[in-house]
């Protein structure tokens, strides 16, 4: 090999080597250690804000949950207490600002300070574009982007008075990489990451660390109350026996802890499995290709519209033989566990 060419392999490297030298001494200077931490999660009451706060519990950090549903929250509570966690729940729709300023205010009454805010909180829509409406598009961006920047807002003031926090948002691999009939998730989440990255840049100055959270396909339960529309069945069908593979998907558990060991480090951006890391890196090396691909996929494997049409159909009402129990056995039994069904 020509000199000058292991001359500049040697200089590469040794720049490659200083720059991982040098994220991982800025990690370890921003680390934090969880305990006696107060961690507000929304959409705390079951699957993976379930999961994350039972991690963050076992942190030592002291949990906030909020969700819509009370009877959920009651379960949820029981679950942490039972763990010895330190817990309290709320009732709050993160849609609506003012019950999102209330429960924020509720939190800080508790507990004293609010440390870690994990917008979490998340509905899953499944159907074609066809069967879609203007509503859908509605209740996804008000739940994943009006809804963070409600509790983001909220949550700030204490912070910068601190001069530190953490915030998570728990956007999604479809919020960098659209896939067919996910069209108002993955629009919603594109917003998040936008609004992550952005916030990130504005805040550090006032030593809030922002991460943008992008997980892959996870078991944690949630296809039992995610939407369905069109062939309704044969949406569940792909879709759960996706969420369900070991490989393709990873557990709740596993995704928890990467999320929090991300927030301890103020990391910039977490995504967590090896799929999604290649979708990521596929899309951005060949944007158009992997669009192209996506619409092969959208054409000869996704199920045409019909069927139910317009109308939304929950996955525990969507099962059918095309899904055979077997096939989804790994979701099922996450669902139990976290509170999902």
């Amino acid at each position: 090999m020509h000199s000058g060419v292991k001359k500049a392999l040697a200089i590469t490297a040794a720049g490659v080597g200083a720059a991982i030298a040098a994220r991982a001494f800025v990690r370890h200077r921003r680390m934090i250690s969880l305990a006696g931490r107060t961690v507000l999660i929304t959409g705390g009451s079951r699957g993976l804000g379930l999961v994350l706060a039972r991690e963050f519990a076992h942190q030592g950090a002291r949990i906030a949950i909020c969700a819509r549903d009370g009877d959920e929250l009651a379960r949820a509570r029981a679950d942490l207490a039972a763990r010895g966690a330190d817990a309290a729940t709320f009732v709050c729709d993160v849609t609506d600002q003012s019950q999102v300023d209330r429960t924020v205010d509720q939190v800080l009454d508790r507990f004293g300070r609010l440390d870690v805010l994990v917008n979490n909180a998340g509905v899953i829509q499944v159907g074609p574009f066809e069967e879609t409406t203007v509503e859908d598009f509605e209740e996804a961006m008000a739940t994943h982007f009006w809804g963070p920047l409600y509790t983001t807002l909220a949550v700030l003031p204490s912070m910068r008075e601190r001069g530190e926090g953490r915030i998570l948002n728990i956007a999604s691999i479809g919020g960098k990489v659209a896939a067919p009939h996910l069209l108002p998730y993955s629009s919603s989440k594109f917003a998040l990451i936008g609004f992550s990255e952005g916030l990130r840049a504005e805040l550090l100055k006032d030593g809030i660390y922002v991460t943008a959270v992008a997980p892959g396909l996870m078991r944690t339960g949630s296809i039992h109350k995610a939407t369905f529309k069109g062939q309704h069945q044969k949406e569940f069908a792909w879709f759960a026996i996706g969420d369900s593979i070991p490989g393709l998907s990873m557990s709740a558990e596993s995704a928890a802890r990467k999320i929090v060991d991300a927030a301890r480090h103020g990391d910039a951006e977490a995504i967590l499995s090896l799929p999604a890391h290649l979708m990521a890196k596929a899309h951005g090396l060949f944007p158009g290709l992997f669009a192209d691909a996506m619409g092969l996929m959208n054409r000869f494997v996704f199920p045409a519209p019909g069927g139910i049409g317009k109308r939304k159909v929950e996955g525990k009402d969507s099962r059918s033989a095309l899904a055979p129990a077997w096939a989804t056995i790994l979701s099922d039994r996450a669902a139990f566990r976290n509170n999902e069904l």
